[in-house]
């Protein structure tokens, strides 16, 4: 595991546990919450003054506490999104506190979708990012130019329904004449609002139940063998998309079965896993990785 992603997970883990206290209705002490994470007592206030200052925690006797008329009306997975969210505000092209209660939006009102905490700089598109917010609020069809590899794609109209950051990526997702698709947010250009659309509640779901941004309906499952010594990441938290640990083996290894609509959303990550993770199934997906790394140790000799 890098460096990097360890910090965010202790970062995570510890806002996720102070929000649970507050959501609770403790009183907090800034030198015991040190303590008990391990961490320099102005670190503790820089989460509860800084990235909680939207929450207008009172403090009262040098301890903090959340608003009584707040007690106890985030669920855990609210907590869970936003101690994360708190953790990134270089995320986000604007940060008040609107947007971040939109961001805390778990309904289907809500536009805008994390997955990922790493980030883009989308210095100079904050316009259009807020153009297509409001579209989404509104259920207006847009229309716009999009560029891709082979060159720019005229899109006449879109209906959009979220947009969902992905490993630090923006991306619209929306349909286009009825079926589900994402587009890279900083490769859309002259964008323009339509007219109205009745929205369909079961793409919200789809969405939010997705682990990643490959929206094909068709999923192929693909199944993993995991070794001893990176099992425990792979138990700790879902590392591929929709993970499922099928099997505990002898000598602590895992099978680790997911689903996924294109190769390449499982085959960059069992790369970085290398050797630790293998393919089993399908055969096929394990042979273009072979074929995939000869190609490139033929071209580094």
């Amino acid at each position: 595991m890098s460096k990097e992603l360890a910090e965010h997970d202790k970062l995570a883990y510890r806002l996720t546990q102070i929000l649970v206290k507050l959501n609770e209705g403790e009183s907090l002490d800034p030198l015991a919450l040190a303590k008990e994470f391990g961490v320099h007592p102005r670190t503790i206030q820089r989460d509860l003054n800084t990235r909680f200052a939207c929450l207008a925690l009172r403090r009262v006797d040098g301890h903090y506490q959340l608003d009584s008329t707040h007690l106890g009306k985030l669920s855990f997975s609210d907590i869970e999104q936003f101690a994360n969210l708190a953790g990134v505000r270089g995320l986000f092209p604007k940060l008040t506190r609107g947007f971040m209660r939109d961001l805390a939006d778990r309904n289907a009102n809500g536009t805008l979708l994390v997955k990922g905490y790493h980030y883009e700089d989308l210095r100079g598109k904050e316009g259009m990012f807020s153009q297509i917010e409001q579209a989404i609020s509104t259920h207006q069809r847009i229309r716009f130019e999009y560029l891709k590899l082979e060159g720019r794609k005229s899109y006449a109209s879109i209906e959009p329904y979220k947009l969902v950051n992905h490993g630090g990526i923006w991306y619209l997702a929306g349909k286009d004449g009825g079926e589900l698709k994402s587009w890279t947010f900083t490769k859309i250009e002259h964008l323009n609002t339509l007219d109205t659309f009745t929205p369909d509640p079961s793409v919200h779901d789809t969405l939010t139940k997705e682990d990643g941004i490959w929206l094909n309906a068709k999923k192929t499952e693909v199944v993993l063998k995991v070794s001893p010594s990176v099992a425990g990441y792979f138990q700790r938290r879902n590392l591929i998309a929709h993970q499922v640990i099928e099997k505990e083996l002898a000598d602590g290894g895992l099978i680790v079965s997911c689903k996924v609509a294109h190769p390449n959303q499982i085959l960059p990550s069992v790369r970085y896993w290398l050797p630790n993770v293998r393919i089993i199934s399908p055969e096929g997906y394990q042979a273009a990785l072979e074929a995939e790394l000869r190609s490139y140790l033929q071209g580094v000799t």
